[in-house]
């Protein structure tokens, strides 16, 4: 009897220290909000971030959801539209971003990324449309349909100069993709250009109104977790709890479920070089 109390109380005294470890943990990292990580998130794109029943969904709270006990803090998502992440980063109102966004040299000026998933572009028309674009040069003379700030808008923009001459594509963006989806559906487009996993999302949440015409992932990308450029503590925390974590058979199911993979580190370089 005298073995088991003492066992249990070995016990304890071990939760104990892991549960005092954790706190110092929390209390150790620096964040806007002691014990709390403030996450910027554009929550009107399924299927990598949504609210469902006032609840954060989809693959940035999932990859959260298993990161932030390795700091040792909760996480808070903080709703805000995708093109003022960047700038809500910068101005403190949240940590960090975690809404699948994309590496660009450009962005890289003022953020520092942890890349953590790698996916592409799709292009959508209407299920009754006989135009069945495969790839960005078949879009000469047509209106497509973007999400504001979207990194392929000036990769569209490139291939319009290179190939179109007198009848360049006509680039419309949009807050959301289901903006630009809408658009698509009421004839004020002719095509959306939008990731693979949300326009897959997006023809399912249609009743198959929508069809994906390309056969190939276009201008594929890499996306980073991001922090504000200076604010190595957290960056260096995050990366730290990252690396472990992004070859184990959780993370990978993770990526499964969304249909995207680890970037390579040729991939990583790649995306942080201008191209012109």
């Amino acid at each position: 009897m005298k073995k088991i109390a003492m066992k249990t109380a070995i016990l304890l005294a071990a939760m104990t220290t892991l549960g005092t470890a954790s706190a110092a943990v929390a209390q150790d990292l620096k964040t806007i909000t002691p014990g709390i990580i403030s996450v910027g998130s554009d929550q009107v794109y399924p299927p990598y971030d949504y609210l469902e029943d006032g609840v954060t969904k989809g693959f940035d709270a999932d990859v959260m959801a298993v990161l932030a006990p390795k700091l040792g803090v909760k996480v808070q998502f903080m709703d805000t539209r995708f093109a003022s992440l960047i700038p809500g980063l910068q101005a403190n109102r949240f940590d960090m971003i975690a809404s699948a966004l994309y590496v660009t040299p450009a962005r890289a000026q003022v953020v520092d990324y942890i890349a953590y998933a790698k996916t592409g572009g799709s292009l959508m028309v209407r299920s009754d449309d006989t135009f069945e674009p495969r790839k960005p040069e078949d879009l000469c003379g047509k209106r497509v349909a973007n999400l504001k700030g979207a990194a392929w808008v000036p990769e569209l923009q490139k291939v319009s100069q290179a190939k179109c001459g007198s009848n360049p594509i006509d680039v419309k963006e949009f807050a959301t993709s289901a903006e630009a989806a809408q658009a698509l559906l009421s004839r004020g487009a002719d095509v959306v250009f939008d990731d693979a996993g949300v326009s897959k999302a997006a023809v399912v949440a249609s009743g198959d109104r929508l069809k994906i015409t390309s056969t190939e992932i276009l201008f594929p990308v890499v996306m980073g977790l991001a922090v504000k450029k200076g604010n190595e503590e957290l960056f260096n925390r995050l990366k730290k709890a990252f690396e472990p974590l992004k070859n184990s058979e959780e993370y990978k199911a993770i990526l499964a479920k969304y249909n995207l993979a680890l970037p390579t580190d040729a991939e990583i370089a790649a995306a942080l070089i201008e191209s012109n």
